[in-house]
């Protein structure tokens, strides 16, 4: 029997799905891909309201396609969520983000019974072993190393289907890492739910995982997942700066240029620490990019406060910004505060934001023009002309007749167009 794989939301949520891939694979089931096969996981994410509409609208339709096709719901929406999950008759095995070790013998189960599936378990205190060798479509490897997340945020469930923090023991990431490099992955990117919380369950850190990841000779480079600001402390970053490996891009999770939003928010920094790590990173590391999120319409943010924000990622210059309205999330504290924002202001000021990060991108991308950096190439966009990426995350095309896929090549940067430059292969 053929399975095929659904993943929406998060990096983690990719590489949990490779995970579950691989036992499939492992128990004699053949991966395929498309929306289409005997068996149809569905990895779900549910970080917004907007996450879990997708979820059930992905679910009606692959039920529609695929009426004799065995269908898998998990992830973070079941965890979070057991009774709305539970009413999703679409799918006929429900696990949560805990147990999937029980993915394999549930299938056998529901083939055998036919009988739907329900089985969402609590978290544990320790990471859930599970390790991917390959990564179907993928150029770079997405490793996870930390689960849960301990922060609270007034407007996230994530703890909530997540736990607390758990890490991957550094003997197990070792291990993990040498069979993708034999399998040829030269890139690794570090992912987790809170990633510079990794460690603090296992008496380690996150520069140990990065080191323990450069150590690995056939790994080129290693790039981070999304981070937690005000947990790059200047010893951190200067431990960091030491291996020639990592990627000088960094993900800093801003959601707000406002102090006061962030205090209703819970997030644990203000702007002028936020600045500081920003400042201390381009010290550190040469041609750095910073990206990030920024949410808008949060509850209470007033038009001064927006205003605040926004002048914030025009001053920091931001080389990419994923731009959101705020959704309001049942279960978590924001739902129940005052003085909500109006979806269409929201609108209006996610338009006006998207405007300013598209300027200091552009901005950034010029200054990009003229340096050589080397760019592992992903597959074609258009007839002989292939994209891929710098160390620190610009995408690059550049035109070839011979296949770059996969490939590690110097390039000049030529020129700046909207979102991705033009470069030319250096022989």
């Amino acid at each position: 029997m053929n399975i095929t794989a659904i993943t929406l939301g998060c990096k983690v949520n990719q590489y949990e799905t490779e995970a579950m891939l691989s036992m499939a694979e492992n128990s004699g089931f053949t991966v395929c891909e498309g929306d289409c096969a005997d068996i149809i996981l569905i990895n779900s994410c549910t970080v917004t309201a907007t996450s879990d509409h997708k979820v059930r609208q992905t679910l009606h339709r692959v039920r529609r396609k695929n009426p004799t096709s065995v269908i898998i719901l998990t992830g973070c929406m079941p965890q979070a969520f057991p009774q709305k999950a539970a009413a999703l008759d679409d799918a006929d095995i429900i696990l949560g983000n805990s147990n999937r070790g029980s993915l394999i013998p549930h299938i056998h189960d529901f083939l055998t019974h036919r009988e739907r599936i329900i089985d969402i378990e609590p978290h544990g205190t320790s990471f859930e072993s599970m390790q991917v060798t390959e990564f179907h479509e993928h150029t770079r490897a997405f490793v996870k190393i930390e689960d849960g997340c301990n922060r609270f945020c007034s407007y996230c469930i994530i703890p909530y289907a997540r736990g607390r923090v758990r890490s991957k023991p550094l003997s197990e990431l070792k291990e993990e890492l040498s069979g993708l490099a034999e399998n040829g992955y030269r890139e690794i990117v570090l992912t987790g739910i809170n990633l510079p919380a990794y460690g603090q369950d296992i008496g380690a850190t996150l520069c140990d995982a990065i080191e323990t990841a450069c150590e690995i000779s056939k790994i080129h480079r290693v790039r981070l997942g999304s981070l937690e600001p005000e947990q790059l402390t200047p010893p951190v970053i200067a431990r960091m700066a030491t291996q020639k490996k990592l990627c000088p891009q960094f993900h800093l999770s801003l959601q707000s240029g406002c102090d006061k939003t962030l205090s209703r928010m819970n997030r644990h920094y203000t702007t002028d620490e936020y600045r500081e790590i920003v400042k201390n990173l381009r010290t550190a590391f040469r041609n750095a990019a910073i990206t990030t999120d920024i949410m808008v319409g949060f509850s209470g943010e007033t038009e001064e406060e927006f205003q605040q924000s926004l002048a914030f990622e025009q001053e920091i210059a931001f080389s990419k910004v994923h731009v959101f309205p705020y959704s309001r999330r049942p279960g978590t504290r924001a739902y129940e505060m005052p003085e909500q924002v109006s979806n269409a202001e929201k609108e209006r000021r996610s338009a006006a934001m998207i405007a300013a990060a598209h300027k200091t991108q552009q901005a950034f991308l010029k200054a990009q023009v003229g340096l050589c950096e080397e760019v592992l190439f992903e597959c074609p966009c258009a007839k002989n002309v292939y994209e891929g990426y710098t160390p620190n995350y610009t995408l690059v095309r550049a035109v070839s007749s011979d296949d770059l896929s996969g490939k590690l090549l110097m390039t000049e940067i030529l020129t700046a167009e909207s979102g991705f430059c033009t470069g030319k292969i250096r022989i």
